[in-house]
C-alpha cells in the first residue's frame, strides 16, 4: 500500500486502535468510523465547531443516542446472596471491610471503587484492566470492561452488566461503568487502602466556542480556554507483592500534557507518536459516534501559530508536576520530597559523572553556580570547590506546582498548577529581563509562576472562591485581586490557551532567549542528558566563550522520560551574590573572620597601594606636609605606626590624649562666643505614646474580663516587671536611663525610699546573655511565691531573637528567649505577663504564633487626612517617606546610592573573587573617607585626581562634619553613622580613620566611635567635657553611656554587629552611610531595620492656609500614615494626595556652582544629580567657607521622640516626677546662622545604599508597596504557599497581621515550630501581648507609661470607697463616766443596765431624720435640710485598700475561693434543690410559704423528714457547743438588684471557718442570684413581698428563725438532746466589705487594724452572758472615730445599724414592721428598749461599708401607674382627697407615706419645725417627720421603758396604726400645744373612724372633712388613709 511509515507501527497501539474501530463499527447505528490506518496515521482533525449536544452527555457517559429506557436487572440465580455490599458469592466487598486485607491484583489491573446507590456511605471494590479506564486526561479508555470479583476472586468479567449483577448494584437504569466505577484506590503509609482521586470520565465541564478554522493561525482568548484535565491517581500495581510496597500519596498532580502512555511497553516503543498527544481539540473519552478520535496533535500547526506571535503575548496552558514510573506502570508522585528525586526510570539514564576542570575559578575569575532545577543533578568531581550548588530554583518550582487547600477539597477539580515546560519558559523569560547588574529573586519567580496560573485559571479560581472560601480567623486573603508584577515582569505575560509540549520547549527556549544576545544561552537541542550540558558548559566557561553570559539554561526533552533541567549562573556578579547568599548571617561574618585573620586581604591593600601614588594615603600624608593657610587651626599628633587588618593596632595612650585634650579645650568662661541653640528640656509622655499605654491597659483588662479566667486583675495587689532587651551594652544603658526618668519605680517603690539609688533601675532590666537566665528563673521562682504581684516580662527588640533552643548551639547565644519565655514554668504561671514589643512584628505572625490577634497592639497614625490626631505637631518619618523622597523629583532624595563606589567596588570584586563582598567594600569606603579627610584639610593640592579614589557623596559627608563644629562658637556638630555589620572590619576600619585623623591634626576636631554591641561606649576626655559643658552638668564622674547623649557632638559612630539591636541614635544624625550592609539577605525584617536607624520625628508646625510657593521654606510632610513599619490604620485610612514629601529649591552640596562642569560622567551619583567636582573644592581652612543650608531641611524645631532625642542624663536635673521616657531635647526655636546643627536638626538624616538593595526597594510592585514588603518577613519563616496575594496599600496593619497569620509559617529553627497542638488551628498563649510600631517611634516611653498606669490602677482594684462619716449630734456628751475598763473584753449585764440608753442618733447616714427626743440633750445649731436623695450623693467616702479579710463581690475569683462559689471546671457542678417551707404568723394572716434553695453540698446544715426528704427545720448548734474552725451563728443577708455587687463572698472574711450564709432574696431575683451564686443558700420571700422593702425582709427572717428555734428546740428534744439550742443569728447588710478591732496598746493611742468577721463573731459569741443581750452590734468605721476621745468605753447602750447579731429567743415579743421601708432599725431598736431588753453595741469592733452605687432597699422609682417609665413627681402628689380624681402611682402604699411625711413635715406640724423643746408625740412606733421636726418615742406597753414628760408640751401628735394598747387614757396623760397638730394614719377609712371615735380624740382635736386624705394608690393596691386635726 506504499506506507511510508513502514516498521514504525507497534502490535499495542494497532490492537488498541483496532479494538477501538470494531467495537465502534458494532455499535453505531447512523456514523461510519474511521479507517484504522486514518487514526492511526492521519493528523487531528480541528473539531472547534462540534456540536453542542456532544457536551453535554448524562452523566454516566451514555453509549447511544437513543432515550433511557427503565431498565430491569436480571433475577438472580437462586439461592445467592443479595445483600448491599457483598457479591453474590456472599463476600464482603466494602471499602471499610477489605482496607486492611491482602488482596491479590493481577498484572495491568487496578483497584477500583465502585460506588453503590444503596450504599452512599461506602465504596466496592474490585479489580478493572487499567486498559478499559482513562487516563489522568479522560482519554484513551478502551470501550467495553474487563473486571474482576475482589470478594470470591471469580475472573473474567467482558460486561460491565454482568459485573454489576455479580456484585449487587441493583441498579434501576442501564449500567455505566462511566456512571459507577468512581475512584481510584491506593494504599497509604500505613499499608490502609483508602479512596484516591476520582477516574476522570468526563472534562469538559465547559463549552468550546467555534472559532476560524484555520488551525495555524487559530488563538483562543481567556474566556474560550477549554479546561484542564482533572486531577487522577493512576496507580498501577504488578502483583500482590507490590502491595506492601506502595507508599501514602500526598495530593499529587498528574501532568496530562505530556504523560508517556499507559504502559511502559507503548512508552518506549513509540518514538514516532508525539510525546504530548493531548490537545485541546479532544478532551473527551472516545464514544460510539466518534468523529475521527485522536489522542494526536500536530506539533506543526502549534509551532507555526506560536511564531506568529511575539514571545511577549505567549501564553500556554498551565499543567501539573510530572509523574513517575514504577515497575514499568504509571505511579503517582508521593511527596514534593520524593519529586526532587524520582525514580530512574523516567529520566534518562545519569552518566557516571561530570567533571570540574582544574582552575576554573583562576581561569574565569568566578565560581559558577548551578541552580537545580527538574530532576536530578550528576554527579560533580574534580575541582568541586570551584562550584557551588544550589537548591533555591528546585524549591520555587515545587511550590509553585504545590495547589492551595481551597483547590483540592471539592471533587475532580479542572485546576492544575504550571507543568514543568511552561516553568522552565518562564524562567528564561524572567531571566532575559534581568539587567547585566541584576540578581534573580525567587519573589519575583513565584509572582510570575502565579500570575501564568491564574490567567490560565481565571474562571475556576473565582467558581472555586465563591462558596468554597475557608473561614480562618479575621479576614481571610484569597486570590481574589489580579496579581500583577512590578516593572518589566509585568511584560511575562503569556496567554496563548496552547499546550507546551517538551519538543516544543528546547525551540521556544531558544527563541526566548534570543532577546537577550549572549546574556542567557539555552542548551537544549542536542543535548541528552544534564550531564552532557553540565560538560559543555564548564568546557565554554575554560575557553572563554560565556564572557558575556549571565545564565546557562540547560534543557533536556528526551521523548518518553521527564523533562530535566538546570540553570548555571555564569555573571560575576551574580554569582558572587549567589554564592554569598548561601552563607547565613552569622557564617558570612564567621568567613569575613577567617579572611582577615588568614592574611588573604592583604593582596587587595597592597594593589590598592600599586595603583599609583595618588591613591597612597600613607604616601600623600609623608609628601605633603600640612599646609600652614589650608590646614585647620588645630594641634599636630604623630603618626602611628602602618596597620593591618588581620591584627588590631593599640589606641593612642589614654593619658597623652587627656593631657592634650585638657590642653586645646577651651572653658565656657574663657569663650568670648558660646552658642545658644543648644538646650535640654524635660517633657511628659507625648499624648500618643498615652493613647498606645491606655490601649495596652485596654487589652490586658480585656484579658482579665473574659470568661477564661487567665488573668484575674483583682488578686493583685501590686506588680513588678523586666524588661528584656538584646546583647547590646548600649542598649542596656539606653532602657536603664528611659527607666529611671519615666517615674515609674518611684510608683514601685515606697514611700520611705525616696531617695532612689540609681542601680535600682538597673534591676529591672536584663541583656538576654548567658546571665539572663538566672534572672529569669528568679523572677518565675519569686512569682511563685507571690500569687498577690503580677509580674510583666518586658520582651524589647522581640524580633531579635527567635531561634528554637532545640537548634540554636550554646555557643551562638541564640535560642534564649525560646528557653526562658517559651518555658513550662513562665507559660503555667498565672500571674506573669509577657509583652512583645517590636518594630518589625511579622517576624513572630505566622500559623504559629503564639499570640492572639486579638491581643496585638498597633502603633496608631499620629494624622489622618491632614489632621493632628493627637497635637503633638509631629510628624514621622520613616521608611515609607525616605522611599517618598526618591519619587517626589526636583530635588536630591534623602535616599541615593554612590555610583562611582559602585564602580569600584564592583572592579574589586571582579578582580578578586575569592573575598568577600563585605571585605572589598569596607576596604573602599574606607578608602574614600580617608581621601576625603586628606583632601579637605590641605593635604593635597587642588588639581589632584580625586575622582580616582573618592566621590562625591563621601566628600559632602566628610566636608559636612568637619565645617559644622568649626562654625559654631560651641563646635556643634553633626553625626555620620558607618554601618559596618562585622565586628573585625568595623575595628580595623576605626583604627584607620583614626591614624589617618591623628596624621592630620583633627584630633579634637571630631570624633571616632567604634559601635561594639558588646562593649561600653567610650569616648575621649575632651569630648565628654564638651558635652558636659553644653549640659551644664557639674558631675565630675559623668560620663555617656548612650548615644543619645552624643547630641551635637561631632562624631564617626562604626555601628558593627549582625543587625542594629534597638541602638537609638541623637537628633544631630546627618548622615547614615549604609553602603556596606549585605545585599545577599534580603528579607523584610532586615531591610526595614537597617533603613530604621534613619526614622525621625519632625515637628510639625502648623501650615498656612495656602501652599507655599516656589521659593517657600515652608516643607510640606505627606500626611499619608506610616503603612510599612507597622503603623495602624484602623482608625483612619490614609488617602493619598498629590503633595510631593520633600519640596526644595535650594543646592544641596556647599561646593561652588561652576564645579559641577568639571565632574567626570563615570563619577556622577546615583539619583540623576550632579555633584560638586573635585578640582575646585573649597578647603575648609578659608575663613569664607560656610555650607549652604541643605535642600531637604526641615526649618521646624523638632520635638524628642522617645528613641531618638538626647535626654539630660544626671539625676538632679530631673523634675519630682516623669510619666514618660521622652528625655532633654535640643530645640532650635531660633536657627543661628553659625550653627549648622540648629539649622540641620529638623531634618531627617541622609541615608546612601548600595546600589543593588536601591533598584529593589525604590522598585514598587502593583500596589502600590515597595518591593521589600513581599520579602520573606525573616530568615527563619517561610511563605505557605506560593499561590500568595501581594500585601495591599491599603491594608491596615490589623490586615497585614491577619495576612502574615495565613501565609506563611515558621521554619524548624523558630521558636513558634514547636507550637503545634493536634486538633486546634491555634495555640495562643493567654497571657501574651504584642506591641508593634515603627522604628525610633516611642514604643518604649508608652510601654513604660503603660506599666505605671497599671502598677496605679491594681492599687485602685485593692481599694474600695469606704463610707467615712463622722459620728453626728455629740456636740452635748452625757456625763463622763467611765462603766466598764477599757480593757473590757465583754459587757457585764449588771452594769450594761446602768448605763443610761441613748435615743440620739449618730450614724451621719441619718443626718436627713427627725432627731429623737431626750431629756437633757441640747440639739446643734441650725441644720441645713437636705432631702433624702441628696444624702446619698453627698456622703463621704475613703479610698481603702482591701485586707486579705475582705468580702468580695462576684468579680472576684482566686484560686482559693473557686471551690467556696461553685465555679471551680475541676469540681463538680453545684446542684441546687428548691424545697417548700410553711409557717404561720397571726400578723401575716395566713400561712407563708417560702422556698430555700439548697446546693448539695450545704444540706447538711438542714434537717429532712425521712419519709419524703421535705425540709423540716434548718438545723442549730448547741450554746454550749465550741468549734474553733466553726461559726455558730447563720448569717442572714437580705439583698435586692446586687446579684453582681452585692459582698456575699465571705470565704476570706472568714478565713476559711465554716459558717452557715443564707442571701433572702425576691422571688422575681432568684433566678439571677442562683445564676451568679451557685453555692450559696437562699431565702425565697414570698409573692406577696415583691414591692415590699427592707422592713419585711427583716420581720420574715426573724419570725422564720424564732418559728425554727422552736422546731430545732422540739427536734432535740425528741432526740435526747438537751434544748439549749443556739437562739442568735446575723442581720448584716450586703454591703459590709471589712472588719477591724482596736488595739488599746498602741504608743499613740487606740488603733484600728483589720481583722477577719471570723474573730469578730467568734469573740462575741464567746461573751458569757450573750444569752441575756436581745441585740448586740459593732461600731461603724470612720477614720476620725477614735481621734479625739478622752475616754474609751468598750459598750455603748443606743442605736445599732447595719451588721446586728439579734437573740430571737428574748425578742420573740418585738417585731420589725413589715411594711417599713426606711428607718426601721431605728424603730426597732426604740421599741426594743421601750420592752424592757438590753441593747449592747461592741465598740472594740468596727465594721466598713462600701459604697456600692447600685441596686440596695433603698433605690425605689416612684413612678405613674399610666406607664413604666419614671416622671417627675412632688411629694405634693403623693397623696390626695378620698374618692377624687387624681394620678394614681404604681408605688407602695407605705413608701409613699414614708416620703410625704419626711419631706412636707412643715405644713403637716408647723408648731414642731425647729422647736426642739415640744417634739411631736410618736406612739409605738417611729416615723421620719423630716430634720427640722423632733419626735419624742412613747410606748403604750404595759410596764414599758418610757422617758418623763412631765411638764413637756408637744406640738403634735402622731398615730400610726394604733392597737388596743393604745386607749384614750393613756393619751390624756400628754400635754400638747393650742393648735398642735394630730395625724391618725389607718389601714381604711372605715379603721380611721373607728380609731377617732375609740380614743375619744374629736373631745380634745378639732376635724373637717377636708383634713381627710390617702395615698395616692388605686383601690386595687390598698391605700393608707390619715386624718390631720387641731388641738383645740
Amino acid at each position: 500500500m506504499g506506507n511510508s511509515y513502514a516498521g514504525q507501527l507497534r502490535s499495542a497501539r494497532f490492537e488498541e486502535v483496532l479494538h477501538n474501530s470494531i467495537e465502534a463499527s458494532l455499535r453505531s447505528n447512523t456514523l461510519v468510523p474511521r479507517p484504522v490506518f486514518s487514526q492511526l496515521y492521519l493528523e487531528t482533525e480541528q473539531s472547534f465547531g462540534r456540536a453542542e449536544n456532544d457536551d453535554e452527555d448524562d452523566e454516566d457517559g451514555s453509549e447511544s443516542n437513543s432515550p433511557p429506557i427503565p431498565y430491569q436487572m436480571k433475577p438472580p440465580p437462586e439461592g445467592c446472596c443479595t445483600a448491599d455490599g457483598f457479591c453474590q458469592a456472599g463476600k464482603d466487598l466494602r471499602l471499610s471491610s477489605l482496607a486492611s486485607d491482602t488482596l491479590d491484583v493481577p498484572a495491568g489491573f487496578m483497584l477500583v471503587g465502585v460506588k453503590s446507590p444503596s450504599l452512599p456511605d461506602n465504596l466496592l471494590v474490585c479489580a478493572v484492566d487499567h486498559r478499559f479506564l482513562p487516563d489522568e486526561r479522560g482519554r484513551n479508555a478502551l470501550l467495553g470492561f474487563s473486571g474482576n470479583c475482589m470478594g470470591c476472586g471469580e475472573k473474567g468479567f467482558r460486561y460491565f452488566t454482568e459485573f454489576s449483577n455479580h456484585i449487587n448494584l441493583k441498579l434501576s437504569t442501564q449500567p455505566k461503568k462511566q456512571k459507577h466505577l468512581k475512584y481510584h484506590l491506593y494504599r497509604n503509609k500505613q499499608g490502609i487502602l483508602v479512596k484516591g482521586a476520582p477516574i476522570c470520565w468526563r472534562v469538559n465541564d465547559g463549552r468550546i466556542r467555534p472559532i476560524r478554522p484555520t488551525h495555524s493561525e487559530s488563538t483562543l482568548t481567556s474566556h474560550e480556554q477549554p479546561p484542564n484535565m482533572a486531577l487522577t491517581y493512576r496507580t498501577a500495581v504488578a502483583g500482590p507483592h507490590v502491595d506492601q510496597q506502595t507508599t501514602d500519596l500526598a495530593h499529587t498532580l498528574i501532568n496530562g500534557n505530556h504523560s508517556a502512555p499507559s504502559s511502559a511497553q507503548s512508552s518506549l516503543n513509540q518514538p514516532g507518536r508525539s510525546s504530548a498527544p493531548a490537545t485541546h481539540t479532544n478532551a473527551g473519552p472516545p464514544k460510539k459516534r466518534h468523529k475521527g478520535w485522536s489522542p494526536d496533535l500536530s506539533a506543526n500547526s502549534l509551532q507555526e501559530s506560536t511564531v506568529k506571535s511575539p514571545p511577549a503575548s505567549l501564553s500556554l496552558s498551565t499543567l501539573s508536576v510530572s509523574s513517575v514510573v514504577t515497575n514499568g506502570n504509571r505511579s503517582e508522585i508521593p511527596s514534593l520530597q520524593s519529586s526532587s528525586q524520582p525514580s530512574a526510570a523516567i529520566f534518562p539514564p545519569l552518566q557516571l559523572s561530570v567533571t570540574v576542570p582544574d582552575q576554573l575559578l583562576h581561569t574565569c575569575r568566578l565560581q559558577p553556580v548551578i541552580l537545580k532545577g527538574h530532576g536530578p543533578l550528576p554527579q560533580l568531581t574534580g575541582n568541586v570547590r570551584d562550584i557551588l550548588v544550589s537548591s533555591l530554583l528546585h524549591s520555587c518550582y515545587m511550590s509553585s506546582q504545590t495547589l492551595p487547600r481551597i483547590y483540592q477539597h471539592y471533587g475532580p477539580s479542572p485546576i492544575q498548577p504550571l507543568s514543568t515546560e511552561m516553568q522552565i519558559l518562564l524562567t528564561i523569560y524572567y531571566l532575559v529581563q534581568l539587567g547585566p547588574e541584576q540578581v534573580p529573586l525567587v519573589e519575583d519567580l513565584e509572582q510570575i509562576f502565579m500570575r501564568s496560573w491564574r490567567e490560565s485559571h481565571l474562571s475556576e479560581i473565582r467558581q472555586f472562591q465563591q462558596p468554597q472560601a475557608p473561614a480562618v480567623q479575621g479576614r481571610h486573603y484569597t486570590l481574589e485581586t489580579p496579581v500583577s508584577l512590578p516593572g518589566h515582569l509585568q511584560q511575562i505575560s503569556l496567554q496563548s490557551q496552547q499546550t507546551l509540549t517538551p519538543s516544543q520547549l528546547p525551540w521556544l527556549a531558544q527563541l526566548a532567549a534570543s532577546s537577550s544576545g549572549e546574556g542567557v544561552v539555552v542548551l537544549g537541542e542536542d543535548v541528552r542528558s544534564l550531564a552532557q550540558g553540565l560538560d559543555q558548559t564548564f568546557s565554554r566557561l575554560i575557553e572563554g566563550k560565556l564572557q558575556n553570559t549571565n545564565y546557562v539554561v540547560i534543557l533536556v526533552t528526551t521523548p518518553g522520560h521527564e523533562t530535566q533541567s538546570c540553570v548555571v549562573v555564569t555573571g560575576k556578579h551574580q554569582c558572587r551574590a549567589l554564592s554569598e547568599s548561601m552563607f547565613s548571617p552569622s557564617e558570612g561574618l564567621k568567613e569575613i573572620n577567617l579572611q582577615l585573620s588568614s592574611g588573604v586581604a592583604e593582596e587587595l591593600i597592597h594593589f590598592c597601594k600599586s595603583l599609583g601614588s595618588d591613591g597612597d594615603i600613607d604616601k600623600l600624608l609623608e609628601s605633603n606636609p600640612a599646609n600652614s593657610n589650608e590646614a585647620l587651626p588645630l594641634s599636630r599628633n604623630q603618626e602611628c605606626p602602618e596597620e593591618n587588618m588581620s591584627s588590631p593596632k593599640k589606641e593612642p595612650n589614654s593619658k597623652d590624649s587627656q593631657t592634650q585634650s585638657s590642653k586645646d579645650e577651651v572653658s565656657p568662661k574663657e569663650s568670648k562666643h558660646s552658642c545658644s541653640e543648644y538646650s535640654a528640656e524635660w517633657r511628659e509622655v507625648r499624648p500618643i505614646q498615652l493613647a498606645v499605654a491606655r490601649k495596652l491597659l485596654s487589652h490586658v483588662c480585656a484579658i482579665a474580663d473574659s470568661s477564661t479566667q487567665n488573668l484575674d486583675l483583682g488578686s493583685f495587689d501590686r506588680i513588678s516587671f523586666l524588661i528584656l532587651v538584646p546583647p547590646s551594652e548600649v542598649t542596656f544603658q539606653q532602657t536603664v536611663f528611659h527607666l529611671r526618668n519615666s517615674g515609674v519605680l518611684q510608683d514601685l517603690v515606697s514611700s520611705d525610699q525616696e531617695c532612689m539609688s540609681k542601680l535600682e533601675p538597673e534591676q529591672y532590666v536584663v541583656k538576654m546573655d548567658r546571665k539572663a537566665q538566672a534572672r529569669i528563673d528568679n523572677l518565675t521562682q519569686e512569682a511563685h511565691r507571690n500569687p498577690y504581684t503580677l509580674y510583666i516580662l518586658v520582651h524589647d527588640h522581640a524580633h531579635w531573637d527567635i531561634s528554637s533552643s532545640s537548634c540554636s548551639s550554646p555557643d551562638s547565644g541564640l535560642g534564649l528567649v525560646d528557653l526562658l519565655l517559651n518555658s513550662q514554668q513562665v507559660k503555667d504561671a498565672a500571674n506573669i505577663l509577657i509583652l512583645h514589643v517590636t518594630s518589625f512584628p511579622f517576624a513572630l505572625q505566622t500559623q504559629c504564633t503564639r499570640v492572639s490577634p486579638y491581643n496585638e497592639i498597633h502603633w496608631p497614625p499620629a494624622f489622618s487626612n491632614d489632621v493632628d490626631l493627637y497635637h503633638e505637631r509631629t510628624r514621622y518619618f520613616g521608611v515609607s517617606e525616605l522611599l517618598e523622597t526618591t519619587r517626589s523629583g526636583g530635588c536630591l532624595p534623602l535616599l541615593r546610592y554612590d555610583s562611582s563606589f559602585e564602580s569600584m567596588s564592583s572592579a574589586l570584586e571582579e578582580r578578586f573573587p575569592k573575598l568577600h563582598s563585605a571585605v572589598i567594600r569596607t576596604m573602599v569606603l574606607i578608602q574614600h573617607y580617608c581621601m576625603a579627610l586628606v583632601a579637605l584639610s590641605g593635604r593635597i593640592s587642588s588639581s589632584h585626581n580625586l575622582h580616582k579614589h573618592t566621590s562625591v557623596e563621601t566628600m559632602e559627608i566628610v566636608q559636612a562634619l568637619l565645617t559644622a563644629a568649626q562654625q559654631c562658637p560651641s563646635h556643634h556638630g553633626h553625626m555620620v553613622l558607618l554601618r559596618i555589620p562585622s565586628l573585625a572590619l568595623a575595628e580595623w576600619a576605626h583604627r584607620r580613620l583614626c591614624r589617618v585623623r591623628k596624621q592630620l591634626d583633627l584630633e579634637n576636631c571630631f570624633e571616632i566611635i567604634l559601635g561594639n554591641p558588646s562593649q561600653t561606649l567610650t569616648i575621649r576626655q575632651h569630648f565628654t567635657n564638651q558635652i558636659k559643658t553644653w549640659l551644664k552638668d557639674q558631675d565630675c564622674d559623668w560620663v555617656p553611656h548612650t548615644y543619645l547623649e552624643l547630641e551635637a557632638l561631632p562624631c564617626i559612630l562604626i555601628l558593627s554587629g549582625a543587625e542594629p539591636l534597638g541602638e537609638s541614635l541623637p537628633r544631630s544624625l546627618k548622615y547614615c552611610d549604609l553602603r556596606v550592609i549585605s545585599c545577599s539577605y534580603l528579607h523584610r525584617t532586615t531591610l526595614e531595620q537597617e533603613l530604621g536607624l534613619a526614622a525621625y520625628l519632625v515637628k510639625a508646625e502648623s501650615r498656612p492656609p495656602h501652599k507655599p510657593g516656589p521659593g517657600s521654606d515652608v516643607i510640606e510632610s505627606d500626611p499619608e500614615p506610616e503603612k510599612l513599619s507597622s503603623t495602624d490604620n484602623e482608625e483612619e485610612e490614609a488617602q493619598e494626595n498629590g503633595e510631593t514629601l520633600l519640596q526644595s529649591t535650594q543646592p544641596v552640596l556647599s561646593c561652588q556652582k561652576s564645579a559641577a562642569e568639571c565632574v567626570p560622567a563615570q563619577s556622577t551619583t546615583s539619583p540623576n544629580v550632579q555633584k560638586g567636582a573635585f578640582d575646585t573644592l573649597p578647603f575648609l581652612s578659608k575663613a569664607q567657607a560656610q555650607p549652604q543650608p541643605s535642600s531637604q531641611s526641615f526649618p521646624y524645631a523638632p520635638t524628642a521622640p522617645q528613641n531618638q532625642a538626647q535626654q539630660a542624663p544626671v539625676s538632679h536635673q530631673m523634675p519630682p516626677k516623669s510619666t514618660s521616657s521622652d528625655s532633654s531635647s535640643p530645640r532650635a526655636s531660633s536657627p543661628h546662622q553659625n550653627c549648622s546643627w540648629a539649622r540641620g536638626v529638623g531634618r531627617p538624616p541622609s541615608v546612601l545604599l548600595p546600589r543593588a538593595l536601591y533598584d529593589i526597594i525604590t522598585v514598587s510592585d502593583s500596589s502600590g508597596l515597595p518591593r521589600c514588603t513581599s520579602f520573606l518577613p525573616h530568615i527563619y519563616v517561610a511563605w505557605a504557599s506560593s499561590f500568595r496575594p501581594l500585601l495591599s496599600k491599603m491594608m491596615t496593619c490589623t490586615e497585614q497581621s491577619l495576612y502574615y497569620r495565613q501565609w506563611t509559617v515558621p521554619q524548624s529553627n523558630h521558636m513558634d515550630s514547636s507550637n503545634r497542638t493536634e486538633g486546634r488551628s491555634d495555640n495562643f498563649h493567654p497571657r501574651r501581648l504584642l506591641l508593634s510600631g515603627p522604628p525610633q517611634v516611642g514604643k518604649t516611653g508608652a510601654y513604660l507609661h503603660f506599666l505605671g498606669i497599671l502598677s496605679r490602677m491594681l492599687i485602685r482594684l485593692m481599694e474600695v470607697d469606704i463610707y467615712d462619716e463622722e459620728d453626728i449630734n455629740n456636740s452635748v456628751q452625757a456625763e463622763c463616766v467611765q462603766f466598764h475598763p477599757p480593757n473590757a473584753p465583754w459587757p457585764k449585764m449588771d452594769i450594761m443596765k446602768r448605763m443610761p440608753f441613748d435615743y440620739i442618733i449618730h450614724d451621719a447616714k441619718y443626718d436627713d431624720i427627725s432627731s429623737i427626743y431626750c431629756p437633757g440633750y441640747k440639739p446643734v445649731a441650725e441644720r441645713n435640710p437636705l432631702r433624702q436623695e441628696d444624702v446619698y450623693l453627698r456622703r463621704r467616702t475613703s479610698r481603702i485598700k482591701l485586707s486579705k479579710y475582705a468580702a468580695y463581690n462576684t468579680y472576684h475569683h482566686c484560686e482559693q475561693c473557686h471551690q467556696y462559689l461553685g465555679f471551680n471546671p475541676r469540681y463538680q457542678i453545684y446542684e441546687s434543690t428548691l424545697h417548700a417551707f410553711t409557717f404561720t404568723h397571726l400578723l401575716l394572716g395566713e400561712d407563708i410559704q417560702l422556698y430555700f434553695i439548697i446546693p448539695k453540698s450545704k444540706e447538711h446544715y438542714f434537717s429532712f423528714s425521712q419519709q419524703g426528704g421535705q425540709l423540716e427545720s434548718m438545723r442549730l448548734p448547741l450554746a454550749s457547743e465550741q468549734n474553733p474552725d466553726c461559726i455558730k451563728t447563720p448569717i442572714f443577708t437580705p439583698t435586692t438588684g446586687r446579684h453582681e455587687h452585692g459582698l456575699f463572698n465571705l470565704y476570706h472574711a472568714m478565713d476559711g471557718a465554716s459558717h452557715l450564709h443564707i442571701l433572702v432574696v425576691k422571688e422575681y431575683e432568684m433566678a439571677v442570684y442562683k445564676k451568679y451564686w451557685p453555692n450559696h443558700i437562699m431565702l425565697v420571700l414570698p409573692t406577696i413581698f415583691n414591692g415590699a422593702g427592707i422592713g419585711a425582709a427583716h420581720f420574715l427572717i426573724k419570725e422564720l428563725s424564732y418559728h425554727n428555734l422552736e422546731l430545732e428546740r422540739t427536734r432535740r428534744l425528741e432526740g435526747g438532746s438537751p434544748a439549749d439550742v443556739w437562739p442568735f443569728i446575723i442581720l448584716a447588710d450586703d454591703s459590709c466589705v471589712m472588719w477591724n478591732a482596736v488595739d488599746l496598746d498602741a504608743r499613740s493611742g487606740p488603733v484600728e487594724h483589720a481583722v477577719s468577721l471570723k474573730q469578730v463573731l467568734q469573740h462575741m459569741e464567746a461573751c458569757p452572758e450573750l444569752a441575756q443581750y436581745s441585740l448586740c452590734g459593732i461600731r461603724k468605721w470612720s477614720s476620725r472615730g477614735l481621734k479625739g476621745s478622752k475616754r474609751w468605753e468598750p459598750f455603748f447602750r443606743g442605736h445599732l445599724y447595719d451588721f446586728l447579731l439579734l437573740n430571737v429567743d428574748r425578742s420573740q415579743n418585738v417585731q420589725y414592721d413589715q411594711n417599713r421601708f426606711t428607718c426601721h432599725d431605728v424603730d426597732f431598736t426604740l421599741r426594743l428598749h421601750s420592752a424592757g431588753l438590753i441593747v449592747c453595741r461592741f465598740n472594740n469592733f468596727s465594721v466598713m461599708k462600701k459604697q456600692i452605687t447600685i441596686g440596695g432597699y433603698k433605690t425605689f422609682i416612684i413612678k405613674t401607674k399610666m406607664t413604666d417609665v419614671p416622671t417627675s413627681v412632688g411629694p405634693s402628689q403623693y397623696i390626695c382627697a378620698p374618692d377624687s380624681k387624681h394620678l394614681f402611682l404604681a408605688t407602695p402604699a407605705q413608701l409613699l407615706l414614708e416620703k410625704y411625711l419626711q419631706h412636707t413635715s412643715q405644713k403637716l406640724f408647723p408648731l414642731s419645725i425647729k422647736n426642739y423643746a415640744n417634739p411631736v408625740l410618736s406612739v409605738d412606733c417611729y416615723l421620719n417627720l423630716g430634720p427640722e421636726v423632733t419626735v419624742c418615742f412613747m410606748s403604750s406597753r404595759p410596764h414599758s421603758v418610757n422617758i418623763s414628760t412631765t411638764g413637756l408640751l408637744f406640738s403634735g401628735l402622731l398615730l400610726c396604726f394604733a392597737d388596743a394598747f393604745v386607749t384614750s387614757g393613756f393619751l390624756k396623760k400628754f400635754t400638747f400645744l393650742k393648735g398642735a397638730t394630730l395625724c391618725v394614719i389607718s389601714a381604711d377609712r372605715s379603721s380611721l373612724r373607728q380609731t377617732v371615735g375609740r380614743l375619744e380624740l374629736e373631745e380634745e382635736w378639732r376635724f373637717r372633712l377636708s383634713d381627710e386624705f390617702q395615698t395616692a394608690n388605686a383601690k386595687e393596691d390598698r391605700p393608707l388613709f390619715f386624718l390631720t386635726g387641731k388641738h383645740i
